[in-house]
């Protein structure tokens, strides 16, 4: 048990806690036996980034919390959202806060500073696109149906693997030595969207094709779906201003949280692969 662990039995709330970074956050540190909390709107207490009247039941007796934002952190308000969280926390006794934050996210990188000024013990954790939103996300369907189309070119991602978020997370939460870190987690390597959709389809023993359409199309498409209104926007945003080269250099995050490399993008294709997640 780690000196941080030792001061408290308090539970450690994670927020998002059914979603793709969350989900295994909860996952290691009941692995560990460290008392979680589930924050999501089907926990007990339910909690809900969109009812205030939630968030003090979800904090009763929280001293740390990882804070993953829904939709994402990157949608306007969600600053003045974080802010309002972070103090009521701060207020209520928490000690430690650790943010899920996005590369290259003026909204994202707004709400960073406010959980810096909020006078907790905080570490931030800026990543990349999840290698998971292939398998579990949005993007999952047209893959199967053999063909990705999105509004992006030949620009060049560093696709950061879930899993390694949720490792940092859960060092950040309970061990010392992460306080006031920014680590920025990437994957080791850059691929274009196209470059990802063929190793995925070379893992999967599948023809997989990618296809760059007009952000009209997409947005359609979207409206076709019936997405609601705020992912569909968000989605439209992330493809057409943040994927325009300025993340396009992997980060040594995963190295100075973890000591270790980050995992590679091909690892991943295959090891989703043989879930037959994409086998249709």
């Amino acid at each position: 048990m780690t000196e941080h662990e030792a001061q408290t039995t308090a539970p450690i709330l994670v927020l998002g806690g059914t979603g793709k970074t969350g989900r295994r956050v909860v996952e290691r540190l009941a692995a560990r036996n460290v008392p979680v909390r589930v924050g999501s709107r089907s926990g007990a207490p339910p909690f809900d980034w969109w009812d205030r009247a939630t968030w003090a039941g979800a904090l009763h007796g929280v001293t740390s919390a990882y804070l993953s934002f829904y939709p994402d952190v990157a949608v306007p308000g969600a600053a003045e959202t974080v802010r309002s969280f972070a103090e009521l926390a701060v207020r209520g006794g928490v000690r430690r806060l650790v943010l899920l934050s996005g590369r290259g996210e003026e909204e994202a990188q707004r709400a960073e500073k406010m959980v810096q000024d909020s006078g907790a013990e905080w570490t931030i954790l800026r990543a990349s696109w999840f290698d998971q939103n292939f398998s579990e996300g949005q993007l999952l369907a047209p893959l199967l149906d053999g063909e990705l189309a999105l509004p992006v070119g030949d620009v060049g991602e560093p696709f950061v693997d879930v899993d390694d978020i949720a490792e940092v997370a859960e060092v950040a939460l309970t061990e010392d030595g992460h306080v006031g870190q920014l680590y920025e987690l990437t994957g080791p390597r850059l691929l274009t969207f196209a470059e990802a959709v063929a190793e995925i389809a070379e893992a999967a023993g599948r023809d997989i094709r990618f296809r760059t359409i007009p952000v009209e199309r997409y947005a359609a498409t979207l409206a076709e779906q019936r997405l609601p209104a705020d992912v569909a926007a968000l989605l439209t945003y992330l493809f057409v201003e943040v994927l325009d080269g300025r993340n396009a250099h992997p980060a040594d995050g995963v190295r100075r949280a973890l000591g270790r490399e980050a995992r590679d993008f091909r690892d991943f294709a295959r090891a989703a692969a043989a879930t037959g997640v994409w086998s249709g």
